[in-house]
């Protein structure tokens, strides 16, 4: 059994964990816990106790641990400033299982929060309206992330659409007429 303090000394308000070695070594054979407590290196112990005194803010460490015993973290009832934490915790201790896990949850709210504001039928019924009255189309700011506006006429009489400040993530707009089309950025 390892006592694992991320505050050195008892009783200065850290965070005291128990484990074996065989937790903090089987699951990510390459990590730094791992290659600490391997034998090959001599780890310094605090206090008759032997505890063992890690320079890092415990707050995630029980996730870390929960991690190396059974492949399981709460990614997903975690804030987003917490998955960055216990990314950077997991990062910081070379749990690349973890890091991964992360990593595809992160990419995975990222994708979700893509989701474009219009449609490619939106676009085409706003581009109609605007040339039908002699208006504009202004899509300023909006979302457009991820449509196929592809061989579309986004050109009007004397204007285009006005793409400024908008986010066009993965937009495909080839063979698209985007002559006068405005995309001003910041």
């Amino acid at each position: 059994m390892i006592r694992i303090l991320n505050t050195p000394g008892c009783g200065t308000g850290g965070k005291e964990f128990c484990t074996t070695v065989d937790t903090l070594t089987h699951r990510e054979p390459h990590s730094m816990l791992a290659a600490m407590f391997s034998g090959r290196h001599t780890v310094c112990k605090e206090s008759e106790k032997g505890y063992v005194f890690i320079d890092r803010d415990g707050k995630h460490f029980r996730h870390i641990l929960n991690w190396l015993r059974d492949g399981v973290a709460p990614i997903f009832n975690l804030s987003d400033l917490e998955r960055v934490e216990l990314l950077r915790e997991a990062e910081y201790y070379q749990l690349l299982g973890l890091v991964d896990r992360i990593n595809e949850v992160l990419n995975k709210k990222e994708d979700e929060q893509m989701d474009p504001d219009f449609t490619r039928g939106d676009i085409i019924k706003c581009v109609q309206h605007a040339y039908a009255v002699g208006g504009r189309v202004r899509l300023i700011g909006v979302n457009l992330s991820g449509l196929d506006l592809s061989k579309l006429h986004l050109s009007l009489p004397h204007m285009g659409v006005d793409f400024s400040l908008a986010c066009l993530k993965n937009v495909n707009f080839s063979c698209a007429n985007l002559h006068l089309a405005r995309f001003q950025v910041n």
